[in-house]
C-alpha cells in the first residue's frame, strides 16, 4: 500500500473527533464549583450475530460496526483467516450486524465457555485462551528505534477522542515508522478488533506490521496481537505480569510506557535495532496526554 509523505495524509483510518455522533457536549461543575462544559464520548449497544446465532451485545461507540463484528468473531476463534463471509449486515436503527457465511456454524458449546478478561466494559473471551499462543509461529521482524520513536511521536499528535475527552482507548496499525489504521472504542478490546476486521477485510499481511495500543500490556492484548500475526505490540502504558509471560512464550516483542524518549522491552527484545540516539529525541509534552491520565 503506497505511503505519502505526511502523516495524517499516510492514515487510511484515523479517528474523527469532531463528529457528533461519537460524543456530546455534557454539562458540570468542577472542583471550584464553577459551571462547566465538557465532550465526553458515547456509548452505544450492538448486538452481533453469527448467521442467525445471537453470539454477543457489545457496548461501543458505533463506529466501523462492520470491522468490529469481524475482529470479534476471529478473536473469538469463531471465524478463521482465509474464512468465506457472504455479507456483513447493519442495521443502525435496530443496533444489529450480522455476519453471513456459507457453513453452516453453531458455538453453543463454545458459548458456554467462558474467560472474563482484564479488558474493560464486558471483555471476555470464549475457548481456550491458550489456542492462539501454542499453535500461531509469529515472522520474524525488525524494529528500529527510530520508527518506534517517529510513531509515538505521530500518533500522539493525531485528533483523537482520546486526547480530547479521555475515556476511550486507542489502538493502531502501523508499518515501520508509519500509522495506518487508527481505532477508538470504550473497550480496547473492541478498538484491537476493529483493527482486526480490517486486517481480515483487506487481507493484508499481519507479519510486516506493528501494533500500538493507548492500554495495558495485559494477558488479551496480548493473545489477540499473536492471534493477529503481528510480531511487535507496543503501549504507552505498562504490564501486566501473564501478558509479559504469554509475550515471551509466543516470541512476540512487548514494549511498554513508550513517551518520547523513555521505552521498556520486556519481551522479543532481539528484533529491535537501536539506530537513533535517544538523546536527539524530545520528551513528551504534557499537552498530548488525554485528558485525566494521571494515572496513565
Amino acid at each position: 500500500m503506497p505511503l505519502g509523505s505526511d502523516f495524517l495524509d499516510d492514515y487510511l483510518i484515523r479517528p474523527d473527533p469532531a463528529a457528533a455522533r461519537l460524543g456530546a457536549t455534557v454539562a458540570g461543575i468542577d472542583h471550584s464549583g464553577a459551571h462547566v462544559e465538557t465532550r465526553v464520548v458515547t456509548e452505544r449497544a450492538l448486538t452481533l450475530y453469527l448467521n442467525s446465532q445471537e453470539i454477543v451485545t457489545m457496548m461501543t461507540i458505533g463506529d466501523h460496526p462492520e470491522y468490529l463484528a469481524l475482529g470479534y468473531l476471529l478473536n473469538q476463534n469463531m471465524l478463521r483467516r482465509g474464512d468465506p463471509v457472504e455479507a456483513v449486515d447493519y442495521d443502525e436503527e435496530l443496533e444489529v450486524v450480522v455476519v453471513r457465511t456459507p457453513e453452516r456454524t453453531d458455538f453453543e458449546q463454545k458459548l458456554k465457555k467462558k474467560t472474563l478478561t482484564s479488558g474493560c466494559a464486558q471483555g471476555t473471551a470464549f475457548g481456550d485462551l491458550m489456542e492462539a499462543i501454542d499453535e500461531i509461529v509469529l515472522p520474524k521482524a525488525e524494529l528500529r528505534t527510530s520508527w518506534l520513536y517517529a510513531l509515538t511521536r505521530k500518533i500522539n499528535t493525531t485528533p483523537s477522542l482520546y486526547l480530547e475527552a479521555g475515556a476511550i482507548h486507542g489502538c493502531v496499525l502501523c508499518e515501520r515508522d508509519k500509522p495506518l489504521v487508527y481505532m477508538e472504542d470504550v473497550g480496547r478490546h473492541n478498538a484491537v478488533d476493529k483493527v482486526a476486521g480490517w486486517l481480515f477485510r483487506h487481507d493484508v499481511d499481519p507479519g510486516r506490521m506493528i501494533f500500538y495500543t493507548t492500554g495495558r500490556l495485559t494477558s488479551e492484548m496480548v493473545i489477540k496481537t499473536v492471534r493477529m500475526g503481528i510480531p511487535i505490540l507496543v503501549s504507552r502504558s505498562g504490564f501486566t505480569e501473564w501478558g509479559v509471560e504469554l509475550a515471551r512464550k509466543a516470541g512476540l516483542t512487548l514494549i511498554g510506557r513508550a513517551r518520547g524518549k523513555r521505552f521498556l522491552a520486556l519481551a522479543g527484545e532481539d528484533r529491535i535495532i537501536f539506530d537513533q540516539d535517544p538523546d536527539s529525541v524530545e520528551e513528551e509534552g504534557g499537552k498530548h496526554r488525554r485528558k485525566g491520565a494521571g494515572d496513565d
